[in-house]
């Protein structure tokens, strides 16, 4: 399940990240202090040049949305120093980090990630012009409160913190709202793995979304969600009030491959072949009964299925109407495909198709299969004349990368090496 992520109150007051160089991020300091004095800092002395230093949101703002920027910028010099405290109030005070990018020149600093509804904000800024004359900037403000509407959260996931998973696995998220401004919500989910790939998310309804990487994820790898929701605007009047992470791991690679008129399933774990499984498939007298073609991300295992056609618009009565007690079954799809042991047909194994669909084993083959199977693993099958559609169980793999990113609502890959989402101000480097 999801852990969700808070920061608690400290009672010292850490030292502020000191802006050493252009183009460096900013951690800014998070504490439980206040901030003592406000307004537009100390004036210069007459006639005297110096960094003039600007704060938006304006001093004195008050329910300025979540989802608006902090922005600290600086005239005739550069940014040495900014700190941000957010506290929000409640039978225990906590305070919580805001973390920005300092743009190449120097001059502006920007929050990353959007701020936490409801909290009073402090803003303390430091300028130094070039003949080493310093400024300094305080500036207060607070965000509005969480209506009394809906709230932007999570409804399920997967994979799940804990699983181990195949290379093929996407990341799901179903949210418990249908979120009108998917951008906003596609920017603050951050995706980082031990090995960066580059990956998109598509919305397959105005619930869920799914990001898949452009190719598989290299094997043997943490991968970590960051779903910042919180300050995220999913629709008028809608915010996320809690950020959520996933933690996952990717295990060894396991690449199925079957071409259907040769009626055998090659299974390679990490790039080397370990079984060849003699099979039988669909015999594909009806569409129905065809196994398709592509890309399948194996979803889920049993090792005992009752498979009932009705569940995939057969129902009892049709032609073509069957109900089974099945072994060792692996779904590839959600129309009705699985892999599973069919003690009945082994007469046709390696020989001929003539299963429902399904991909029929030999006892000991399933169970072997089922045991070594890891959700996320891949089968690519070839050979017939029906194509595994996109949306058909986890088929995302079924559209090609441009498709995908032209379903993407940014239209634009995200790296996973931590460099931030493609709309957001951490994402794009300033």
């Amino acid at each position: 399940m999801l852990e969700v992520l808070g920061v608690k109150g400290r009672a010292d007051r850490p030292a502020a990240t000191r802006v050493t160089a252009a183009g460096a991020a900013v951690l800014l300091a998070s504490t439980g202090c206040g901030i003592t004095g406000n307004g537009d800092g100390p004036e210069p002395d007459e006639g005297q040049a110096g960094p003039q230093v600007t704060v938006s949101p304006a001093p004195g703002a008050a329910d300025v949305p979540p989802d608006a920027p902090v922005r600290v910028s600086v005239a005739e010099g550069s940014l040495a120093d900014v700190t941000i405290e957010q506290v929000r109030a409640g039978e225990e005070v906590e305070t919580l980090p805001v973390t920005g990018t300092l743009s190449e020149d120097g001059t502006t600093w920007t929050s990353d990630w959007n701020l936490v509804p409801g909290t009073a904000v402090s803003v303390y800024a430091a300028a130094e012009g070039a003949s080493g004359r310093q400024r300094e900037f305080r500036s207060e403000f607070t965000t509005a409160p969480l209506g009394e509407g809906a709230v932007l959260g999570v409804e399920s996931n997967f994979p799940r913190t804990g699983d181990v998973v195949g290379v093929g696995m996407p990341v799901i998220v179903d949210f418990d709202t249908p979120v009108e401004h998917k951008e906003q919500v596609e920017n603050s989910i951050e995706v980082t793995s031990e090995h960066p790939v580059e990956g998109a998310w598509n919305w397959v309804a105005d619930d869920t979304a799914v990001f898949r990487p452009r190719e598989y994820w290299e094997p043997y790898q943490e991968v970590t969600v960051d779903l910042r929701l919180t300050g995220v605007r999913a629709a008028e009047g809608v915010y996320g009030a809690e950020d959520h992470r996933l933690e996952f791991e990717i295990g060894r690679e396991m690449i199925s491959t079957m071409h259907v008129p040769d009626h055998e399933m090659s299974v390679a774990i990490d790039g080397e072949t370990v079984r060849t499984i003699p099979v039988s498939n669909g015999k594909a007298h009806r569409r129905f009964n065809t196994t398709t073609s592509g890309v399948h991300v194996l979803m889920e295992k049993y090792s005992r299925l009752v498979m009932d056609s009705a569940t995939v618009g057969i129902p009892q009565g049709s032609p073509g109407y069957y109900r089974l007690d099945v072994d060792w079954a692996v779904r590839t799809s959600n129309s009705g495909e699985f892999t599973h042991a069919a003690p009945w047909n082994e007469g046709n194994l390696g020989v001929a198709d003539a299963s429902n669909g399904c991909t029929n084993m030999s006892v000991s083959d399933a169970r072997w299969y089922h045991d070594q199977a890891l959700m996320g693993d891949v089968l690519e099958t070839t050979g017939t004349d029906r194509e595994l559609e996109w949306d058909n169980g986890w088929g995302f793999y079924q559209r090609s990368w441009d498709e995908w990113l032209d379903h993407s609502v940014t239209g634009l890959p995200q790296v996973t090496d931590g460099s931030g989402t493609p709309g957001t101000v951490h994402g794009q480097g300033l």
